[in-house]
């Protein structure tokens, strides 16, 4: 059972924060139809990789699990100037409309608080992925200009995939997967709010929560 206060949050979120003319599925389409389209354009581009490029792959993906954990734990939750729509749309609005008693979405429009806007994940692949991309094929090579972008592209669509898992149905397909459940208790346990701005600010595997010592080892959070 959703408790009063959740259940009057997501209604007010709905009438003032999801446009009239917003479509969940069309969210979901651009952010895993389009994210598969840009990753295969990326590996498209790759010719006759070397032995030692291709350990681009797991460099970039430990580079990415980092700044998930780094953006998680503070731009997310803790208010800086210049990021403080970062922080209201997270601690602000997704984690009140998702607790750790409340963690499955009601219906397909409320995906607009679980992906990524569309506006957002443009602007910071044009922003971030171009200049590292050209970097990357002046001071080493194309091929590993394009296995960084590919793996950043891979991880984000993964980093989606399980977010969205996470806040399905406990009795939907995706929550059947092998490792799923392990991995959306420790997101349950995050979206507690007295655990939300110390523990667990990986959302994909907890491998900068190991690192920092921010992983949580306590009983598990209501169902």
């Amino acid at each position: 059972m959703i408790d009063a206060a959740t259940r009057d949050f997501r209604a007010a979120y709905r009438a003032t924060e999801i446009p009239a003319g917003y479509s969940g599925r069309a969210h979901l389409l651009f952010t895993f139809g389009g994210g598969l389209a840009a990753l295969a354009a990326c590996l498209w581009q790759l010719d006759a990789v070397r032995p030692l490029e291709w350990l681009t792959v797991p460099l970039a993906f430990l580079y990415a699990n980092l700044a998930e954990y780094v953006g998680h734990r503070w731009p997310m939750h803790r208010p800086f100037r210049g990021l403080g729509l970062i922080y209201k749309r997270h601690a602000g609005q997704h984690h009140r409309f998702f607790t750790d008693r409340a963690m499955p979405y009601d219906e397909v429009r409320d995906l607009r608080a679980v992906l990524f806007p569309p506006i957002l994940v443009v602007f910071f692949f044009g922003l971030f992925a171009t200049p590292v991309w050209l970097l990357l094929a002046w001071l080493v090579s194309s091929n590993v200009a394009w296995l960084f972008v590919a793996t950043g592209l891979a991880y984000y669509l993964n980093y989606e995939f399980l977010h969205f898992a996470y806040h399905a149905r406990p009795d939907s397909w995706m929550a059947r997967l092998p490792g799923l459940a392990r991995l959306r208790r420790l997101h349950q346990a995050h979206h507690d709010p007295r655990l939300m701005a110390h523990w667990n600010f990986n959302i994909t595997y907890p491998i900068g929560d190991a690192l920092f010592g921010t992983r949580w080892r306590g009983p598990p959070p209501s169902a």
